[in-house]
């Protein structure tokens, strides 16, 4: 009922949120009459915050047409490799006219980045693709909208998530002999039984998975979000979160955790923080900073858009990841595609290199979460395994921003060069190399 209320009021909204967006033009238009009111430019600001509060956020295009690589323009091709009922696995198809530059990209690592299903479209990690580009093939899960599924498709549970990730990697192994596997924030758990699944039944495994502040042992340093997930039990969330898509949606009918209570989740983590942007945007569209009023356009479409999650999915992904601690206590159980069950057991990777990366403010997965990895892959040896702690980071720095570009993907990018097959780094310029070599590991 509650989601049916939110549609109503929802749609009835929306035609004020447009004349707000009019209304905001007109008086921003020195040459209407109304623009010519000395008050004009406020009455603009606070027309178009009124839009923004009340607009429909869909979700934002990675909108990757270009990149920079040494100096040369590489242009990108965005295409869907693999259409899942639930999820699309994209890759960005690198080109160039310059031989050189063609040559060196034919040469680098596949690397397949699993984006998270919490909440935020795969588009959050557009920072983290971007920079990506410069060095790797890069492939991204991109998760659907579960209201947009329709029942003839069936459940989505974890498992089915579980294997996603097997067949996306058995995909780039087909392409390029094997590939490196990153994750970030929720996929940590998922990633990590899919490769040890891989590793229990003899098949080939990723060259490497970087971890990036995942919750791999939810125990450690509990955060906010994890304690809301062990102090309610499973009745809770699924009388309190889970509500039915809606009529006027394909999805009609299925349980989820709709989107607009992810949002509000969100949001109330931090009102005061909100409330101040707003009015900074507020009074920076009242001063014509173009600059800052289109940064925060550019956060909050993105922050604003939320997709509405699988019921079965959320609530195993609770019960298994945040109260019962399955995978760390080695309880986790997981259907395969053919209907059987098998047990994840980290310890049977062998072949794949581990590096972990927290941020030392992060206030979603807390310090010791994601480094906890280590101590469960006990077949990796120590020389490959590598833990970076970013001073100064929260669970978004990470992965985007000045520190991820300045600080951890020089990291990251090192650590995969260096764990290439020895044919392929032979084939890349020397420069490159060079770097693979000055690679630490440690545990």
């Amino acid at each position: 009922m509650l989601y049916q209320l939110y549609e109503t009021q929802r749609s009835l909204m929306e035609p004020f949120a447009d004349l707000a967006q009019s209304a905001a033009k007109v008086y921003a238009n020195p040459l209407s009459l109304l623009g010519q009111n000395p008050f004009s430019q406020r009455i603009s600001a606070g027309y178009d915050l009124l839009h923004r509060l009340g607009k429909d956020y869909e979700k934002p295009e990675f909108g990757l047409r270009t990149i920079d690589v040494d100096g040369i323009g590489i242009a990108i091709h965005e295409r869907i490799e693999i259409d899942k009922p639930f999820c699309e696995l994209r890759r960005f198809k690198r080109f160039s006219d310059d031989p050189a530059t063609l040559e060196k990209l034919k040469n680098q690592p596949a690397v397949l980045i699993v984006a998270p299903l919490s909440g935020h479209y795969a588009t959050l990690l557009r920072d983290t693709v971007r920079t990506m580009l410069k060095d790797h093939k890069v492939y991204i899960t991109d998760w659907k909208n579960a209201r947009l599924i329709p029942l003839s498709e069936g459940e989505f549970h974890l498992d089915d998530y579980v294997n996603y990730v097997q067949e996306f990697i058995r995909h780039l192994q087909g392409i390029y002999g094997n590939c490196h596997v990153m994750s970030v924030c929720q996929p940590t758990v998922p990633v990590l039984a899919a490769v040890s699944l891989m590793a229990s039944r003899g098949e080939t495994t990723p060259l490497s998975m970087t971890m990036m502040g995942g919750p791999i042992d939810a125990r450690l340093s509990p955060t906010a979000v994890n304690n809301l997930a062990m102090t309610k039990s499973h009745n809770w969330f699924e009388n309190n979160v889970i509500y039915r898509v809606p009529t006027n949606f394909a999805g009609a009918g299925r349980r989820v955790y709709p989107g607009f209570l992810q949002h509000t989740g969100f949001v109330a983590m931090n009102p005061s923080t909100h409330a101040k942007s707003h009015y900074e945007y507020f009074k920076d569209l009242i001063k014509g900073d173009d600059a800052s009023t289109e940064a925060h356009r550019k956060f909050y479409d993105e922050y604003n858009a939320v997709l509405d999650m699988d019921a079965n999915y959320y609530l195993e992904t609770i019960k298994v990841v945040f109260q019962e601690f399955s995978l760390v206590n080695g309880t986790w159980d997981v259907k395969n595609a053919d209907g059987k069950m098998e047990r994840v057991r980290p310890q049977d990777i062998t072949t794949t290199a581990l590096f972990s990366v927290e941020g030392e403010l992060d206030d979603i997965s807390g310090s010791g979460q994601t480094e906890a990895v280590h101590s469960i892959c006990s077949g990796v040896v120590a020389s490959e395994q590598k833990h970076l702690e970013v001073k100064g980071a929260g669970h978004y720095g990470i992965f985007s921003g000045r520190r991820w570009r300045d600080l951890v993907y020089p990291e990251v990018k090192a650590f995969i060069l260096s764990h290439q097959p020895a044919a392929a780094l032979a084939k890349a310029p020397t420069a490159t190399k060079t770097v693979a070599k000055k690679v630490v590991r440690k545990k």
